[in-house]
């Protein structure tokens, strides 16, 4: 049996810099969360870990950065574990890559770290029994298909397992599931989303293991790699089996909120703080058709829960309503204003278009203020 931990996605260095001051804390998350995974291939005696793509950010990774992985590695290293690694679409295998302007495996050392480029898109490990190929162009590595080994010195190999920074799909940067069929592989290592998935494609299983620490908001949980157990030993023969494993602390969450339920400022600020987790990147969507009297800042909102939450994020697609009950005489000026504008909105709203959409809700908030402003009371920016 030959067992893997396979992850990808895992962005060390990310600058996150929306997170503004909890950005460090973060790449501080990813730098502990790739520990974690190390801790994990070392306490489960893994063979082989398969690092599909992204393992930095970017190709300016500083040299700490560089030199945090490479560290991480040796660790799998100093303990006879293998690492085969391929560039994502973060660290693509430019000319200005970080892989050319850093010797990760010479820091790596012993030759225990494989990094597939253009020269080398596959490599045989022949005491694990495994022939690892990965994209045909590490340069574009959501190019696909699968590198061919076709020297004829590369004998025949129990296990073929694919590394490829692509989920699978139809759009231009996913890998065609006919491909994957067509591989022979046993195993396609993948990555691209920072939510894991699995499946098979024909006789191909495959898995995307998502990010190690959450990097973008849509994770209903801490990050993840995955362990694979290849085994063809009677009586089964020949087969593939996954376990997801969390190694990431941050989580992210959506907290819908209906402005007509929300009495205040205080009110927003109260609910916010009832979901307070340090652990919790909360995007916040308000939603609804807001009061005329209701006045939100969601900057003070953000800084009165700061520190409660590892970031929150605050978005505001409520719009304000059309006018309720019996309109003023259209002789009046307020009366003619509301017609005037309702009706815009209206023949915009029906168009569908885009476009019209937003103008349409430019001129909710010409209505609101300009309500307020006829009825004497003023206008609230």
């Amino acid at each position: 049996m030959l067992r893997l931990l396979h992850t990808a996605d895992v962005r060390l260095g990310a600058r996150h810099e929306d997170l503004g001051e909890a950005g460090a804390a973060m790449r501080e998350r990813q730098h502990a969360a790739f520990s974690a995974a190390v801790d994990l291939a070392l306490a489960e005696g893994v063979d082989l870990v398969l690092v599909a793509g992204d393992l930095f950010d970017a190709n300016t990774a500083s040299r700490r950065t560089v030199e945090h992985a490479a560290a991480e590695l040796a660790r799998l290293a100093a303990a006879g574990i293998r690492t085969v690694a391929v560039p994502g679409d973060h660290d693509p295998y430019t000319r200005a890559s970080v892989y050319r302007s850093h010797d990760l495996p010479g820091l790596v050392g012993d030759g225990m770290l494989t990094v597939l480029t253009p020269a080398a898109p596959w490599v045989h490990l022949e005491a694990l029994g495994v022939l690892v190929v990965g994209p045909a162009d590490p340069a574009r590595p959501s190019s696909g298909p699968f590198a061919s080994p076709a020297d004829a010195a590369v004998p025949p190999a129990p296990w073929r397992v694919g590394l490829l920074h692509a989920v699978p799909g139809d759009g231009p940067g996913d890998v065609r599931e006919t491909s994957l069929e067509a591989s022979g592989l046993d195993y396609a290592a993948l990555g691209g989303e920072p939510t894991a998935s699995s499946g098979r494609a024909g006789a191909t299983a495959w898995a995307v293991p998502g990010s190690p620490e959450p990097v973008a908001l849509g994770h209903d949980g801490p990050g993840t790699v995955t362990l694979v157990a290849l085994d063809d030993r009677p009586p089964d023969g020949k087969s593939v089996r996954l376990e997801r494993r969390a190694v990431g602390t941050a989580r992210h969450g959506v907290l819908e909120a209906d402005v007509a339920e929300l009495a205040s400022q205080e009110d927003l600020v109260a609910r916010l703080l009832a979901a307070a987790d340090p652990e919790l990147v909360l995007d916040v969507r308000l939603a609804g058709e807001r009061p005329d009297d209701l006045v939100l800042d969601l900057a003070a909102a953000e800084d009165a829960v700061r520190g409660r939450f590892l970031r929150t994020r605050l978005d505001d697609r409520s719009r304000p309503p059309l006018t309720a009950g019996a309109l003023p005489p259209p002789e009046t000026i307020l009366g003619a204003f509301i017609r005037n504008i309702e009706g815009r909105i209206a023949d915009l709203e029906a168009s569908g278009a885009a476009e019209a959409h937003d103008e349409a809700a430019e001129l909710r908030e010409v209505l609101r203020m300009g309500r307020r402003l006829l009825a004497g009371e003023g206008v609230a920016l």
